[in-house]
């Protein structure tokens, strides 16, 4: 194995997860004092009707309240598989709040082949949430389609960069499963050739490896 050096390019790079917080308030008022009692019934109606339009504060339960430990969602054969000479075990990224964001992350040079291997879980504060960001990454792709049968809603997408005539091409994978998502980015380069493995390959790879993450992810389910 030759120790080659890297092309920024192959740079992981993590994205801060947003989350969103719902708050409420309750309006209350007591019926006014008066002589008549005549005079506190449309007092104590209005109370009610107070009572009644105050928005509720009750949270809805969420399937997943903490992301699970992102070294251990795949298996070591398809560690193997997709990133030949790496550490099975993985590394995982620090995070500011492991519950809400984790990162595992594995990567080798065996020979002149590089490639890389990013899984993610974001868990959100509800389906909605994660249904927006989920909708937000797909508007910042291009290209790329649906990947049936992945969670909730899926998709992947696959791009080549060039850099000082070094090809890498990486593949991502969002996956959304209730309020949670999978991310998975797969990337490779040939330092020998300055050629990219093929579009195929890096695609199946993000697949295989979002679906076992998704599976893993589904594990965890309160």
């Amino acid at each position: 194995m030759r120790s080659l050096p890297l092309p920024i390019a192959l740079t992981a790079r993590l994205s801060p997860v947003v989350v969103l917080a719902a708050a409420g308030w309750a309006l209350s008022s007591g019926p006014l004092a008066a002589p008549q009692a005549a005079e506190k019934e449309p007092t104590e109606r209005t109370t009610e009707n107070r009572s009644a339009s105050a928005p509720s504060t009750t949270q809805v339960a969420k399937t997943y309240t903490a992301a699970p430990a992102p070294c251990t969602a795949l298996t070591e054969k398809t560690v193997k598989s997709l990133v030949p000479g790496a550490e099975t075990a993985g590394k995982e990224i620090p995070s500011t709040d492991t519950e809400l964001r984790r990162t595992c992350s594995w990567n080798a040079l065996e020979g002149y082949e590089y490639r890389w291997l990013d899984v993610s879980f974001e868990v959100l504060e509800s389906d909605e949430a994660a249904q927006r960001s989920y909708e937000g990454r797909l508007a910042e792709k291009s290209g790329g389609g649906a990947v049936p049968g992945l969670g909730d809603a899926a998709y992947s997408v696959v791009n080549l960069a060039t850099e000082d005539g070094q090809q890498t091409r990486e593949g991502v994978v969002v996956a959304r499963a209730s309020n949670a998502l999978v991310i998975v980015t797969y990337n490779g380069s040939d330092f020998e050739s300055k050629k990219a493995p093929g579009t195929d390959e890096i695609n199946k790879g993000a697949i295989r490896a979002a679906k076992e993450a998704t599976a893993a992810l589904e594990d965890e389910r309160d």
